[in-house]
């Protein structure tokens, strides 16, 4: 698949689909810009985290950036026209308009907090030409700092519980099945005795009877192996042994394809997490992590800006 349009790609696109004079809305012009662009629909298919498909995201971005620089107008709720600012900005670059373009322009006002850009064009042209050109919108800037965030806290929580005693895993391991709602709100999470637990490590009760229960295996792997279907197929057999039809195996490590598809073909519901799933929901439900700060992303709102006052 070839790489998908950055923001800034759309941005003389924008202004070729407006520079007929009509006004257009958001959707439609972003629909046809990527059209103009060659934007594939395996490419309009991909999403960014919000659920948003990742053309429209950057599309929006480039109206809102030469909405700034007075190169769009926007007369009404999510439609914009091209203004004379426009067509000049698009008759002096049709290859392509960059960020560093608009800043250029008289009047540009700066996403970052600088106030107007008040330079000629020719001052602006002829300064030292930034280094941090932007390839992500600021939505999906903000996305993949997350993302790479996560990415770190969740190798640090992998070496940590590799590090920790088999109890203290197999303890984290419950703690965050309870985190997740199984047990609900009445129910039990037991573990097992070391010694004698028949390989069954930890057990959940679905409800305050024990009527419908969760058997749990917890294997500290090196992070580096592959646990195997011998392994899955003990757990299933332990399960057996305690009359059990359900249970879920976890580790540090990874599975197998023979183990997944042993686990995918038994008759016991068996469900498989390796480390990296393992990390991922401790994050997301909030066990062994915690939130250092939350930052919440803004956007103007349309409907306060058209009371009828």
């Amino acid at each position: 698949m070839s790489t998908s349009p950055v923001w800034e790609n759309y941005m003389a696109p924008v202004l070729r689909v407006l520079s007929d004079g009509v006004v257009r809305k958001s959707r439609d012009i972003v629909e046809d810009a990527a059209d103009l662009l060659g934007v594939s629909a395996e490419q309009r298919a991909a999403l960014i985290d919000s659920g948003l498909p990742r053309y429209l995201n950057r599309g929006n971005w480039a109206l809102s950036y030469l909405k700034r620089a007075g190169a769009v107008d926007r007369p009404a709720r999510g439609q914009y026209v091209i203004t004379q600012q426009g067509r000049d900005l698009l008759a002096a670059l049709p290859g392509g308009i960059t960020e560093r373009d608009l800043r250029a322009v008289p009047g540009y006002v700066s996403p970052r907090g600088k106030g107007r850009t008040t330079t000629t064009p020719e001052a602006a042209l002829a300064a030292p030409e930034p280094t941090d050109e932007p390839t992500l919108s600021p939505t999906e800037q903000i996305e993949d700092g997350v993302a790479r965030l996560q990415a770190a806290v969740a190798a640090d929580l992998l070496d940590r519980l590799h590090a920790q005693s088999p109890a203290f895993f197999e303890q984290a391991v419950l703690d965050l099945l309870m985190a997740m709602g199984y047990g609900g709100t009445e129910g039990r999470a037991t573990r097992t005795q070391l010694s004698n637990d028949g390989g069954i490590d930890g057990i959940i009760d679905q409800d305050a009877l024990g009527l419908s229960r969760v058997y749990v295996q917890a294997k500290r792997y090196g992070l580096g192996s592959s646990v195997g279907s011998p392994e899955i197929q003990g757990f299933v057999g332990a399960l057996h042994g305690n009359q059990a039809n359900q249970g879920v195996f976890i580790t540090t490590a990874s599975f197998s394809k023979k183990a997944r598809d042993y686990a995918s073909n038994v008759a016991t519901r068996v469900v498989l997490i390796d480390g990296s799933r393992l990390a991922a929901l401790m994050i997301r439900y909030g066990v062994g992590v915690q939130v250092r700060r939350t930052v919440n992303i803004v956007e103007i709102d349309e409907d306060f800006f058209e009371q009828p006052y």
